[in-house]
């Protein structure tokens, strides 16, 4: 049984694992179990499926022990198998929608309405938090996964353009992209809030960076204010 897990590398665990530590194992998953369901709950509606597909991502890592490499780090791999399963999943949800959807619900070309399909659940969510998911909608698909897998998951732009198979600078294009059209959408609410705030004569300091501040939901797209440069800096490398 390792020591001191709690200061072990993710990496060291799993090579444990490979060689039979199920204390090792134990430990990758009281580090990523919350981390996953995060990562699939925020993509999709149903919570019982996202805890799902979090405990489905820890089985294919047990079902493929021998497949994780030690040059790849512990968190890439798991997430990996993460959009894997995303991707299945989404694809499913497709297929049922196609045998499902009622008269009338199917675009010209026989295809479900894609909108139709559920999205993030909202209920009962902050309005600071609704703002940013109806936000993160506007954004092109793509441009969406980059910006959540840097802001929310916080890899890498290596590793993100390890994950989507897209070429690094793309990766650096597309999370610009994405930030700048999030802090269009976002900016105008928090000045609004600022201004109704004023009027209903609450505390408050002028302008946008009080809204920006006193709403923690709005903090994702604080990126924003990294300049007009859409590479990274060394610590975002």
């Amino acid at each position: 049984m390792l020591e001191h897990m709690e200061v072990t590398s993710d990496e060291a665990l799993m090579l444990a694992f490979q060689q039979g530590s199920r204390a090792a194992f134990e430990e990758i998953y009281a580090r990523y179990r919350q981390p996953l369901f995060g990562f699939f709950r925020r993509r999709m509606a149903d919570k019982e499926r996202a805890e799902d597909l979090a405990q489905e991502t820890f089985l294919a890592v047990i079902r493929a022990t021998s497949r994780y490499e030690a040059r790849s780090l512990v968190k890439t791999y798991l997430y990996g198998i993460a959009l894997n399963l995303l991707a299945n999943e989404r694809r499913r949800q497709i297929r049922e929608a196609r045998t499902q959807a009622p008269e009338g619900q199917h675009d010209g070309d026989g295809s479900p309405d894609l909108e139709s399909l559920a999205g993030p659940s909202t209920d009962g969510a902050p309005e600071t938090v609704l703002w940013v998911r109806q936000a993160l909608e506007t954004l092109e698909a793509k441009d969406r996964e980059v910006l959540m897998l840097r802001e929310y998951e916080q890899l890498s732009y290596t590793d993100i353009a390890q994950l989507l198979r897209m070429p690094l600078n793309t990766v650096r294009t597309r999370l610009f992209r994405a930030r700048m059209a999030l802090k269009e959408v976002l900016e105008p609410k928090a000045d609004s809030e600022s201004k109704e705030a004023m009027n209903d004569g609450k505390p408050s300091t002028t302008g946008k960076d009080s809204a920006m501040k006193t709403k923690p939901g709005i903090a994702l797209i604080s990126a924003t204010g990294r300049g007009t440069n859409p590479g990274p800096t060394r610590s975002e490398a």
